[in-house]
């Protein structure tokens, strides 16, 4: 009876995966392709997909299924028992909030979203704050229905979601760590910085010229453009399909570099989903393992390597290839300028754009607020405010009347995504892990990318990480690829060797 209610589970499960299948796509199309006239028919269409979805999983007989499948499950293989445990925990996810709440969220976060891209460029907070006040009113009963069902604080309940397994109370400790170091470290590299030579490069850098640069690094860092494209959106993301991978990204014809950083980045997402295990696509346990896990492969392409002296060694004369102009003195392309240029430290309001130094406290700030709100202890309407009082404290900037480069930069609240933030610096200490784990098994790893040469790396990476998929937790997966669990050491350490302050 157990092998046959599993049976029926599976079936159910890859229905759920083909509707989300056709859901990225048409997310990836509203960014990157659909006209503004769009948006309403298509938040309408998506918001029906995820009642589908929804239903399709808190459905009585689902609840049925699980019992009696969990009953004799000694009787599935290793990776069916944790396809079973990855089927659960979306079934409690998706019991603990009504359809018509997942209805009116989506709608809410659509409408939101789509006034953001409008808004934020006309520095508009007036306008979009009663928007962004209805996604969090119901972000506040999603994760008090959450709570209710799960036994977890409000936030603890919107944060698993998204890193299944962590809570506040643990990120506190972590995170006091980083904002007793990082203020004083980034002084001190700021000071050492300000004696460095750089040439700056000087544009404009053709957009197309860029593109293509931006192709090129990518397959030779071991994109699959058989299943991927990259297209261009008003915030670089990684959406799609494993099978199917779409990435974007955003060009400044005056900074190159931005641009590349963050294409690289995206790849280091499209990798991993380019690696999951293809036996299982279709199944939970088949899908990354948490974004914290997720956010560590994009940062370990990224940070890791691609702002690391052997990479940019490698990558140098490719840069200047294509982005070499008369204006240009030809020594700004030399490796070593192109590392001083791509690991500057400054504090600045922009998070995507900030530096790896200063990045960190960029996400703490956001996940103080988070939680704030969440508990209904900060009202939106003060948002600015805290948010300028924050920066202040941690970077020593002000936000004052700068909505656009405050409290708005971001894309993630206006469709409710709270809890999602902290994943971004759980990832980079999980990347720092990581990499140190990788440098014991491939021992001439840094000459390797300095000559080009990622196979080794990306089997290393598609072994331990990608190919792992949700067969483990996430302490689990960091103890199969680095002997332990999160240990913030070797991201301090890391920051420590690099900038040398």
């Amino acid at each position: 009876m157990s092998i046959t209610s599993y049976s029926q589970l599976e079936n159910l499960f890859n229905r759920i995966y083909q509707l989300q299948h056709l859901a990225s796509i048409a997310h990836w199309d509203m960014a990157a392709m659909m006209p503004s006239g769009g948006s309403q028919a298509r938040g309408e269409a998506l918001a029906e997909v995820s009642v589908m979805m929804n239903e399709l999983i808190s459905d009585a007989r689902t609840g049925d299924l699980l019992q009696s499948a969990r009953q004799d499950k000694l009787q599935l293989s290793d990776w069916q028992q944790a396809n079973l445990r990855e089927m659960h925990r979306l079934w409690l996810n998706a019991t603990s909030i009504s359809s018509e709440l997942v209805k009116a969220k989506a709608l809410a976060g659509s409408q939101c979203e789509h006034a953001w891209r409008t808004l934020r460029g006309d520095n508009n907070w007036q306008d979009f704050q009663p928007l962004l006040q209805s996604v969090i009113d119901l972000t506040i009963e999603e994760s008090q229905q959450r709570a209710d069902a799960s036994s977890l604080a409000p936030y603890d309940a919107l944060l698993n979601l998204y890193e299944p397994g962590q809570n506040s109370v643990a990120l506190d400790v972590i995170f006091a760590q980083l904002v007793e170091f990082l203020p004083v470290f980034i002084q001190q590299v700021v000071d050492r910085q300000a004696g460095d030579t750089i040439i700056q490069p000087v544009g404009p850098f053709p957009v197309e010229a860029q593109r293509e640069l931006g192709l090129t690094l990518m397959k030779k860092v071991g994109f699959n453009f058989k299943q991927g494209r990259l297209d261009v959106s008003h915030h670089p993301f990684c959406g799609g399909v494993a099978e199917d991978v779409r990435i974007t990204t955003r060009y400044s014809e005056d900074n190159f570099s931005e641009s590349l950083m963050g294409v690289l980045h995206e790849t280091g997402h499209a990798k991993y989903e380019q690696g999951l295990p293809v036996d299982w696509l279709n199944q939970p346990v088949g899908s990354a393992r948490g974004m914290g896990i997720h956010e560590s492969q994009s940062l370990f392409q990224e940070m890791q390597i691609a702002r690391s002296q052997p990479f940019l060694q490698f990558a140098a004369p490719i840069i200047q290839q294509f982005l070499d102009n008369e204006q240009t003195d030809s020594q700004c392309w030399s490796a070593d300028n192109l590392y001083q240029l791509n690991n500057r430290v400054k504090p600045d309001f922009i998070r995507v754009n900030a530096d790896e130094v200063t990045y960190p406290l960029h996400v703490i700030l956001r996940y103080d607020i988070e939680k704030l709100l969440i508990n209904e202890k900060l009202a939106v309407n003060d948002l600015p405010e805290i948010w300028d009082e924050k920066m202040q404290q941690y970077l020593g900037i002000s936000t004052a009347g700068n909505y656009k480069d405050g409290c708005m930069q971001d894309i993630h609240w206006t469709d409710g995504s709270l809890g999602y933030f902290p994943t971004y610096t759980l990832g980079a200490m999980n990347a720092a892990q990581l990499y140190h784990a990788a440098t014991h098994v491939i021992p001439d790893l840094k000459q390797q990318i300095a000559q080009g040469e990622f196979a080794a790396l990306n089997q290393w990476q598609k072994e331990k990480v990608w190919s792992q998929g949700s067969f483990y937790t996430i302490d689990e997966l960091m103890i199969y690829a680095t002997g332990e669990t999160l240990n913030p050491h070797y991201f301090l350490e890391h920051l420590k060797n690099r900038f040398k302050p």
